[in-house]
Order: structure tokens, then sequence, then C-alpha cells
């Protein structure tokens, strides 16, 4: 007969995790962690502003295929079109904050006028882009520290995947602790670009400006782009353009943040959003005026496409960022300076990937609360953090760095094109908000204002939509095709999720003719599994003769012959007043002639219910667990499936177990929720 179930008590996690997390917090501390505009800008806006590091690199990489001329002559062009569009769309979403102030940022505005299935659509989008936000970030991240700090070339997917770790740890102890540990950095970021712009602009003024290490090589057209059409000509600015517009990702994560910030909570994320927004623009344009003024030439191939002296330069050259080179250039005779602007760098694309943290959970628990992703998803944990999609996005985000091997040019071609898709239904979803409000509003002044909010939502519908068709046009074979597929997969698994818990929903649902749950059953046949004779047989038969069944019998498996005479032997000798049964077992089964027993018991009585009762002791070490049968495990999980059967565990501590149950007080992942 089955041996009686083992419950292993772990000793070691919860003061791991108490470590790692923290000390849990109540539930009615939940105002402590909303955020003031100082901590909200460094969370919310570390994405957009890191872009400045990554955005021109992309830029002149794409314009270096047709040559270095090209890159000096039109990057400062495409980047004023990119800061075009971050202003329009900065414009656009500070209507959002205002209009849908809950949260749910594009999620909602789609869902709410364009219907689910364009909500949906915006929600896959989102989850991809920020997964793929947290692997370029981190990445990008490396790559330029791996400027200042030369032990890094050679390991960045492990120091990559490793600062996942450390961010995902970071975040499970909560956004405020995140946000304070992370803003430092931020502003030193945007001091130093911002400072690097300013001495830049006094050197270039006073002549005093010196050429970036790579302005003295000639940049060579890649193979196929030697000469270029006017059409091909016109598709590689466009893919440039495209580049360029990674710029604007995390521009949405602050509508999905609102809740996040302090009371007034829409006027501070509309303010925040515009910082964000001024701040950004500003970086980028000094960054690329900077690197036109010091002639840097970047390539996607440096050992092939640089030329020195007509030659190539070869493999041994390193060929750092473009703010690494403009900084060395910028700061040359103050080496520290160089150092800082390349630490800080790293840092900022780092934590920017924390934007990712705090928009992909947050939608998560949106989406699960709807019904599209499983419930867990809107659990808070110890620390009132949504836990499980932050350790979610982690896992992806570490997959993805490990496949693409944490090369920025490889991911980059992936990103945009999910928000992208976000900010375009987001944008025609609130031109119908208008409309709609516009139909039913009388007042002269509040009709002005609809009437302006809705001009510049348009107008960021019509931008945000040609960037899309230009990322799908220029990018669709180089990668975006991939994420467009993950979107559409996300898709229909969450739409999948909702049928399924929509049919349990219907099948759970007690209507007024549905009177079976309400019916007593006729008879009550209790069964108590016997393996041998001790003490938690001896409870298990206790407490099944409490609950006064209508029958009540005790089975074992007569898997050894002599071992059950022995059994039935000591059965009878003890005058236990309970029928011993013994079920045949040719083939040495427990699970299969138990479950065919009670399936025979239910046969002829569909209203009699079967209640099963399974002795089991608990042990206090985990490691216990290994060195006993799980049969009545496996009995147990097969017996689940039976209709009209009842499963019931009767523990018994042994001496291992004694203190455990004090590792188990307080509240665990879940709880809060749970009210506990």
């Amino acid at each position: 007969m089955a041996r009686p179930r083992v419950l292993a008590v772990p000793t070691s996690g919860r003061v791991v995790k108490r470590v790692l997390v923290g000390r849990a917090m109540r539930s009615d501390r939940l105002g402590e962690t909303l955020l003031p505009k100082r901590l909200a800008l460094p969370i919310f806006a570390s994405d957009a502003l890191s872009s400045v590091a990554y955005a021109p690199d992309e830029i002149f990489l794409t314009l270096g295929l047709a040559g270095g001329f090209l890159a000096l002559t039109h990057s400062w062009e495409i980047g004023l079109c990119v800061v075009g569009v971050m202003l329009v769309v900065v414009a656009s979403y500070r209507q959002n904050v205002h209009a849908y102030p809950s949260g749910g940022g594009d999620y909602e505005v789609a869902t709410t006028n364009l219907g689910p299935k364009a909500g949906l659509t915006v929600a896959a989008a989102l989850l991809v882009d920020y997964v793929l936000t947290v692997a370029v970030s981190i990445s990008s991240g490396v790559q330029n520290a791996a400027a200042a700090l030369p032990f890094i070339r050679g390991h960045e997917v492990i120091v990559a995947v490793g600062l996942v770790a450390l961010l995902t740890a970071m975040n499970l102890r909560g956004v405020r602790e995140s946000g304070q540990a992370f803003a430092l950095p931020v502003y030193l970021f945007m001091a130093s670009v911002i400072g690097m712009g300013i001495v830049g602009l006094i050197r270039e003024v006073t002549n005093t400006l010196p050429q970036a290490e790579s302005a003295s090589l000639t940049l060579a057209p890649e193979k196929g782009f030697e000469s270029l059409g006017s059409f091909a000509m016109m598709f590689l600015l466009l893919r440039a353009f495209s580049s360029g517009c990674a710029a604007l990702t995390g521009v949405e994560a602050i509508s999905n943040g609102v809740p996040a910030f302090k009371k007034p909570k829409s006027r501070n994320a509309a303010t925040t959003l515009l910082l964000m927004g001024l701040i950004a623009v500003t970086m980028l344009m000094s960054m690329l005026t900077l690197a036109k003024w010091t002639g840097i030439k970047y390539a996607e191939d440096p050992s092939t496409q640089l030329l020195r002296d007509g030659k190539p330069v070869g493999n041994s050259y390193v060929q750092d960022t473009v703010m690494g080179q403009v900084a060395k250039a910028v700061f040359s005779g103050f080496h520290p300076g160089v150092v800082l602007v390349s630490i800080f760098a790293g840092l900022i694309l780092i934590l920017a990937a924390n934007t990712a943290f705090n928009g992909f959970p947050v939608l998560g628990s949106i989406l699960a609360k709807d019904g599209y992703l499983p419930r867990q998803l809107h659990t808070r944990g110890d620390r009132l953090a949504f836990s499980n999609g932050i350790l979610i996005l982690a896992g992806a985000a570490a997959l993805l760095i490990v496949i693409y091997d944490a090369e920025v040019t490889k991911l980059i071609q992936l990103y945009i094109v999910g928000v992208f898709v976000s900010f375009t239904l987001s944008q025609i979803g609130m031109i119908r908000h208008w409309n709609r409000h516009l139909r039913l509003e009388r007042g002269g002044n509040e009709r002005r204002k609809m009437m302006r909010s809705r001009v510049i939502n348009a107008v960021g519908a019509t931008m945000s939509g040609t960037v899309l068709v230009v990322v799908l046009l220029t990018k669709f074979l180089l990668g975006a095709g991939y994420a467009i597929a993950a979107m559409v997969v996300i898709f229909f698994i969450m739409l999948r999720i909702r049928k399924h818990y929509e049919r349990v929903r219907a099948e759970l649902r007690i209507s007024d003719d549905d009177l079976d749950a309400q019916m007593l059953p006729s008879r009550v046949h209790a069964i108590v599994l016997v393996s041998k004779i001790h003490k938690p047989t001896l409870r298990a038969l206790a407490y099944a003769r409490a609950t006064r069944p209508s029958k009540l019998e005790a089975i074992t498996v007569n898997v050894e012959p002599d071992e059950t005479k022995a059994l039935q032997e000591e059965w009878d000798r003890r005058d236990i007043p309970v029928p011993l049964k013994a079920l045949d077992s040719p083939y040495r089964e427990i699970t299969r002639p138990v479950v065919e027993y009670v399936k025979s018991l239910r046969s002829g009585h569909p209203r009699d219910v079967v209640v099963v009762y399974i002795p089991e002791y608990v042990l206090g070490k985990w490691y216990e667990q290994v060195l006993h049968n799980q049969s009545a495990l496996r009995l147990k999980g097969r017996l689940l499936f039976t209709p009209g059967v009842m499963v019931a565990s009767v523990p018994w501590q042994l001496a291992s177990s004694q203190g455990a149950e004090e590792r188990f007080d307080g509240p665990t992942a879940g709880s809060v929720r749970l009210g506990q």
C-alpha cells in the first residue's frame, strides 16, 4: 500500500528571501511607495534618456553603409526629424495622462475607444517592447562600459545577465527603493552629457575642439552600397530615421505609471513627461552635433570598412561607441572626464531597463485582472511590487541577451516596432475619445480645449503611424518580423487564456435550475488508505470515524502477500473496529487498483460521495523528502480527477518539524491580496 505522503518544510529559503528582498510590507503602506517628480523622472524617463547613448550609433551605422560623407552631412537632419516626432508624441501623451489617469495607458485607451482586440494588440506590442527594452539597454550599457573597463570585453553576455539579476533583486524590493537607488546615477548621466555638450560648444567656438580618433580614417561603403540611386538613397535615409526613432522608446511608460505618482497624479505625470522630452531632445541633438563637429566615422564592420591610407584597419582596431569617441575628443587632455561619461553612460543604459521593470509588471497586472494573463501576475509580493511580472520579464530578457550574444546591433532591429504599434493605436483611440466627448460637451471653453487636444492627438497618430510604416518597410527582414511574430503569438495566447477563464467561470456559475451543488449526498463512503499500522494510520482512522460516514472501511494493496498477511493479522490482533480490505495487484501497482475500486463504488450510486483519507507525516528538512515513498502523492493526483471523490490529508508532525510553523509566520507572496 502507499506510504504516507511527506510534507517537507523549507528551512533556508525564507532567510535568503529576506536578505534579497527585504522585510515584508503591510498593505496599508502602499501609499508610501508613491513617487514625487524628482524620483519619478529617473524611474520612468531613464529609458528615453538612455537612448542618447545608442540612438546616434544606430543613425551613424546605417548612414555609414554608404560611406562617411552621408553620415556627416545627414545625421543632424535625421536627428531633427526624430526630435520633431519626439515632441509631438510627448504632447500627445500629455493628453493621455489627463484623460486616463488610472494607469492602463495605451492598453486602456485602445480598449475603451477601439475595442478589446485593439487593446490586446497594444498590450502584446508593449509586452514585447518591454522585454526588448531590458535586453537592448543592458547590452548597450555593457558595451559602453567596456570602453572604460576593457576587462569586460569578451564577457559581455555574463555581465549583462548578471546585471539583469541585480535589477530584478532591486525591483523586488519595491518601486520607491529602486527609484532612490537609481536616481543619482540618472541625474549624473544627464549632467555629464549636457556638461559635455557645453564644453564641446565652448571648444568649437574657440577653435580648440580636436577631431575624434576615427576622423582621420576613411569610411568605405559596404559592398552593394558604392553607388546609390535616388530611391535607394531615400530608403537608406528612412532606415536611418527608423533606427534613430529608438530614442522615443519609454515615452509611453509614464502614461502606464500614473498611479505610481503622488497627488495630483495626472499633473505630476504630465510635468514629468514634458521634462523628459525636453531633456532627451537636448541631449540627442548635442550628441549628433558634437559627432559631426569631431568628424566621427562609425562602421558596422570597422575592420574592413574603416581605411587608413587606403588599407583596412584590421581586427586590431577597437571601435568605441559614438558617445565614447565624442567624450575622448571633447575631454582630450582630461581623461577623468572620459571615464566619468563612459561609466555614467553604462549606468544609465543599465538603469534604463528599470523603466521596463516598472511598466511590464503593472501592465501584466492589469491584463491579469482583465483575464488575459494568469491571475498570479495580479498578486503583489512582500514589498508590494508585482513580483511575478518582474521575474517573467527578467527571464525573457536574459534569454534574449544570451541568444543574441548581447549585441545591440542585432537586438535593435527587433526594437521600436512594438512601441510604435502602441503609439499609433493609442493616438487613434484618443481621437475617438475626443470625438465622443465633443458630442456631449456644450461649454465653449471646454470644447475649444477638447478640439485642441484632438488636433494634437491627430498629428501624433499621423506621425507615429508614418514612422511605424517606415520601420516595417526598412526593418522587417532585418529582425522586426520576429518581433511582430512574437506579438501575434502573445496576442493569441492571451485570447486563449481569456477563453479558459470564461469557460471555467461559466462552469462554476450557479443557476436557479442547478440544485446539484445544494443537495446533500445520499451517502458518504469513507476509505482510509493503509500501508502499515502506525500512528498516522490510527489518527486517520480516528478522524474518519469522527465524521460519522455512512460506511467506513480501510483498504490496502496486496503487493507483497507476506506483508499483507502480516498486516491483516496485526489488524485483527489489535481489534481495530474498521474492516480492512486488501485489493489484489498482480502487477505490483498501487494507484490503479485504488482508483478502480473507488470508481466501482461510484458507478452504481452517482449521488454517493467517496472520501479518501491519506495519512501523511511532516518532516522539517526538505532533503528528507527524497528518502520517503511518494506513491500516495501520485495516488492523490489521480483521485482529484475522479468525479464525486474527495481527498482528505491527515498530517502527523515528526520531531524534525517542530518549530517549523514559525518560519511561515508573516506574509508570503500573495498573502497581501488575500488579506493575511
